[in-house]
């Protein structure tokens, strides 16, 4: 069984289509294990890290199993975070986009309510959504749980650290009881071992572990994307040294698409995908050993069983399923003793399997932010300079002599400056590659700065600013870093009990024994009168207000610049605002 592949679990063809467009060919060993007793409706229990495979272990089964006819909930995924909600949606997107006439919908605190319950009403096969979210809509009663028949538990683990381990069983309480349950979590706490024996029936229990060594000879780094990917790519690729690059992407589509992007840039470049046939691949991969390519872009299975000394880059545009996809990825570089390099593309709700790969791995991933204009235009520079020098070596002497008495020509009939015509020759022969650039904008720095220090305030909930003062509260809370709290644990809970907007949230200071946190005062009497017990990662939280006086905050409209300003300078500036 060595050379399982998904077609081996008897899923139906339109997901053996998807999982073919993407490359997706042999199973991991936690889709090994999970896949058979999901597809016979049996509860599974799965001890496994994030980067495993396990989201696609769980979809695939129950995805094949949906009954279409039905336009109510059948499947519901909780998930501790918004962004694993949002990225779980994509992924179920993703395998069923062949399957017609199903539904996906992710519910999560910080997003309108008329947008989801517009979606709720088309009827919605498959719901992923965070607890507290999923039970405002289970108390107003616009979710309709009554035909579920899988429920599943992603991140259980996450979730008790997050305090939401309540709100999980205040859920499965309301939803019926005859209904298959998967839950996954990295470690077992007694509070989720609890969870297994009152609401799962004889799971079938799964750990895996991977067994991963150390990668010395690799420096491995990532960066946090933002922007335009491809001009992204192209500029790593002018300031990277490098013989041989081999960038992974998901799909086949995407090799031939950012092949030919680098080819108009002339980037010496191609495609390698499991369409090809076996000839064009024997001939791409023979030019890429041999030199004359320079630039790989396949996916997964294509790259399968390639050993080509001479790559010492590896990009990961797009990132792997599992820790074990990135392992072989990876390992393409540094080969015969060589030293290598690999750059990891990571978006900010994939931060939590950045860091398991650091952990599994034992080794360093280092940020790198995207190059500035002054490295592009020296590293430009130098390559045109190179490029001079080895047409003086192979230029003949009747050539040169016929080009400058062209130029001579040039000047004399045209009145022309000579340095004048150089510096125009030199603009002109430039083409998409300038080698003067502008300044970078403040706007970049601002980005490097936010993605360094607190991407989630700064980026994620404070994106939209309008023009106006607004009267801020200070409030102190009983929980701190000794606590290990992150801001978004404290913004994520707020959302979610008070149901608010994310801009009447102001500044979050972490202490080390409690933290402050700016409210607008227009919600001090409902916040201060709240009769539910609040919990932020399993303790209980007390809110003292520490301002009598509410303070102005004046919002920037195009960063999260706040200040303390003077009534007078706040008249003036909705004065120019007019």
């Amino acid at each position: 069984m060595t050379n399982i592949t998904f077609s081996n679990f008897g899923l139906n063809k339109f997901l053996l289509k998807a999982l073919h467009d993407i490359g997706y060919l042999h199973p991991s060993p936690i889709q090994k294990k999970c896949i058979p007793y999901l597809l016979l409706n049996k509860d599974v229990l799965g001890i496994a890290q994030t980067g495993s495979g396990k989201t696609a272990a769980f979809i695939l089964p129950l995805l094949n199993n949906i009954n279409l006819s039905i336009k109510k909930t059948q499947v519901l995924i909780l998930t501790p975070t918004r962004e694993l909600a949002i990225q779980v949606s994509e992924t179920v997107s993703l395998f069923s986009k062949y399957i017609k006439n199903i539904n996906v919908l992710a519910l999560y605190g910080g997003q309108s309510y008329q947008i989801q319950l517009k979606n709720l009403r088309l009827g919605t096969q498959i719901i992923i959504a965070t607890p507290g979210r999923l039970l405002d809509h289970i108390k107003r009663k616009t979710v309709n749980l009554s035909q579920l028949t899988s429920l599943v538990i992603d991140e259980a683990d996450e979730m008790l650290r997050m305090g939401f381990i309540e709100d999980v069983e205040k859920i499965l309480i309301t939803i019926p009881k005859k209904h298959q349950t998967s839950l996954f979590s990295a470690t077992m706490p007694q509070k989720i071992k609890n969870i297994t024996k009152n609401f799962m029936i004889n799971p079938y229990e799964i750990t895996i572990k991977t067994n991963i060594k150390t990668i010395p000879d690799i420096e491995q780094t990532y960066w946090f994307t933002y922007g335009n990917k491809i001009e992204a790519l192209m500029k790593f690729l002018e300031t990277e040294n490098y013989d041989a690059v081999l960038i992974f992407v998901k799909t086949k589509i995407s090799t031939i698409e950012i092949a030919d992007i680098l080819k108009q840039y002339d980037y010496n470049s191609a495609a390698l995908n499991g369409d090809m046939n076996q000839r064009n691949r024997e001939k791409t991969l023979e030019r890429f050993r041999n030199g004359n390519l320079d630039i790989l872009i396949a996916t997964d299975i294509a790259a399968r069983g390639l050993d080509v000394d001479r790559i010492n880059l590896v990009i990961n545009y797009d990132i792997p399923m599992d820790i074990e996809s990135y392992i072989h990825r990876i390992g393409r570089t540094g080969r015969a003793g060589r030293q290598g390099k690999s750059l990891t593309f990571i978006e900010y709700r994939n931060k939590r399997f950045l860091k398991n790969i650091r952990f599994k791995i034992k080794c360093n991933i280092n940020e790198v932010f995207l190059p500035s204009s002054k490295l592009l235009c020296q590293k430009r520079l130098e390559k045109f300079i190179l490029k001079i020098k080895k047409e003086i070596n192979y230029i003949k002497t009747k050539d040169l002599i016929q080009y400058q008495n062209i130029i001579s020509t040039i000047i004399t009939k045209n009145k022309i400056d000579q340095e004048i015509l150089i510096a125009i020759l030199l603009k002109l022969s430039q083409f998409k590659k300038p080698l003067v650039l502008p300044p970078d904008p403040n706007a970049v720095n601002i980005k490097r700065k936010i993605y360094k220090k607190n991407f989630f305030v700064k980026n994620k909930y404070f994106s939209k600013y309008k023009k106006y003062s607004k009267k801020m509260d200070i409030y102190r809370i009983n929980i701190g870093k000794k606590d290990k709290i992150e801001i978004r644990h404290i913004v994520g809970t707020i959302i979610n009990e008070f149901q608010i907007k994310s801009q009447d949230i102001g500044n979050i200071k972490l202490f080390f024994e409690y933290s402050n946190i700016e409210l607008s005062s227009s919600m001090r009497k409902k916040f201060l009168q709240y009769p539910k017990k609040i919990k932020i990662l399993n303790k209980n939280i007390y809110f003292k207000l520490i301002n009598n006086k509410p303070k102005k905050i004046y919002k920037n409209n195009k960063f999260s610049f706040r200040k303390n300003i003077s009534k007078k300078t706040i008249n003036n500036l909705k004065k120019n605002n007019k």
